[in-house]
């Protein structure tokens, strides 16, 4: 929904309010999980856990090559910023993006501790932070994610200085930050927050 949200300020015509509220919808141009050629602003097809990164690496891999053939002083290509999540196919890019030092790939790691059915402690204790580092990464950790946006800035500059490999920014987050009936949950992940859980806020 983010994604679908951001497109729409960010101007594109073709994703209007009536699209949004019509999101997970049968039909609909903002489908759960963002196609290619459905919806404008979408350049890459989502659905297999970990093909975000998947995705990731790959356009940073491009972005590289380009800039090493066509790049001038004066000239800057545009920084690949994408959002994604870390199962599936995840290790394997992580570990290509980390062993080819793509310094222009920042992601960022939603650390909310909640998948789709439930907390992650039933199934998951690894420390993020490590593998990514054991992979070549650098690793920023943000740890208010909520309201720290000045904490996130000073990541987004410090990452952006590390140009010989990829970083992962890890957000400790609370998913439905500010929902009194979902923050904290993983009945959100996924899910519509309807007009009742809008209203209190």
């Amino acid at each position: 929904m983010l994604l679908y949200a951001l497109l729409h300020l960010a101007g594109y015509d073709n994703v209007l309010e009536e699209d949004l509220k019509s999101f997970r919808q049968w039909g609909s141009k903002t489908p759960g999980h963002p196609e290619n050629f459905e919806t404008p602003g979408i350049e890459v097809t989502t659905g297999p856990l970990g093909q975000g990164i998947a995705n990731a690496v790959g356009l940073a891999l491009a972005e590289k090559h380009l800039a090493a053939r066509f790049n001038k002083p004066d000239a800057k290509v545009c920084d690949p910023w994408r959002w994604l999540s870390d199962g599936g196919i995840s290790n394997e890019a992580a570990f290509l993006a980390g062993h080819w030092g793509l310094g222009k790939l920042i992601v960022f790691y939603d650390d909310n501790h909640i998948s789709i059915d439930g907390d992650t402690a039933i199934a998951f204790t690894e420390n993020v932070d490590q593998r990514f580092e054991a992979l070549g990464w650098h690793v920023i950790w943000v740890k208010n994610g909520n309201t720290g946006y000045d904490e996130i800035r000073a990541a987004i500059k410090e990452a952006k200085a590390v140009t010989d490999k990829p970083t992962l920014i890890k957000v400790t987050t609370t998913i439905g930050y500010g929902s009194p009936n979902k923050a904290n949950s993983y009945s959100v992940h996924g899910a519509c927050v309807y007009i009742t859980n809008t209203l209190d806020l």
